[in-house]
């Protein structure tokens, strides 16, 4: 089975265990090539639903992780969206075919190496409508603040500040609230009230920075 066959076999497979609900979700994970953002001697586990190493002592999520993201976060066509913590460019890559050629992700990652690989693995799958940046995501990202949708890759003590604040209202911010093991929380900001739902208990790495560990 060549690695295409792979790629949708793992979305059915997301489908049937209702991960992915949505057909633009569905499209997105069929048109991103997860192989382009791992490290070549793991290309062949590319679409084993499960986190991948890409160096730094970071992974990249799990397909079915990114997949209940997404749809939490309800993506529109159009949107600027923040991603805190780029990785190797693989979510980024899913959140932009979902915003389309008229929205844009901006996403920051603290470490210079990792985000210059994103750049790169951006680059050769052709995805054009994201633009990486390096350092503190703790913080967020002002210069293009204020933003459709903040979401966070990592595991935060509690809720930065800043990313309520670089929210836009109406917007929803999805963030894994713990110490590793954490709880996925969404904040919806709205008519400027705060609303907290809780979704699913998961696993990342920490988040490191001034508002993190």
């Amino acid at each position: 089975m060549n690695l295409l066959q792979q790629r949708k076999q793992l979305v059915e497979t997301l489908e049937k265990h209702n991960r992915i609900k949505t057909d633009k979700i569905k499209k997105a994970f069929l048109q991103t090539p997860r192989e382009k953002f791992i490290p070549e001697k793991i290309k062949k586990y590319a679409y084993i639903d499960t986190p991948l190493e890409i160096g730094n002592n970071q992974t990249i999520s799990a397909p079915h992780m990114i997949a209940i993201m997404c749809e939490i976060l309800d993506i529109k066509p159009g949107q600027k969206i923040l991603e805190i913590g780029a990785g190797s460019g693989y979510h980024a890559a899913i959140v932009a075919k979902i915003t389309g050629e008229t929205g844009h992700v901006y996403t920051i990652e603290r470490h210079e190496t990792l985000a210059k690989t994103a750049k790169d693995n951006l680059k050769n799958a052709g995805i054009t409508n994201v633009t990486v940046e390096t350092g503190d995501g703790s913080i967020g990202l002002e210069k293009h603040a204020p933003y459709d949708r903040i979401y966070v890759t990592c595991a935060s003590p509690s809720i930065p500040p800043p990313f309520i604040e670089q929210l836009k209202d109406p917007g929803i911010l999805l963030i894994p609230i713990g110490d590793k093991y954490c709880i996925l929380k969404s904040i919806e900001k709205k008519q400027e009230k705060i609303i907290t739902h809780e979704h699913t208990s998961c696993v990342f790495v920490p988040l490191i920075g001034k508002y993190g560990f």
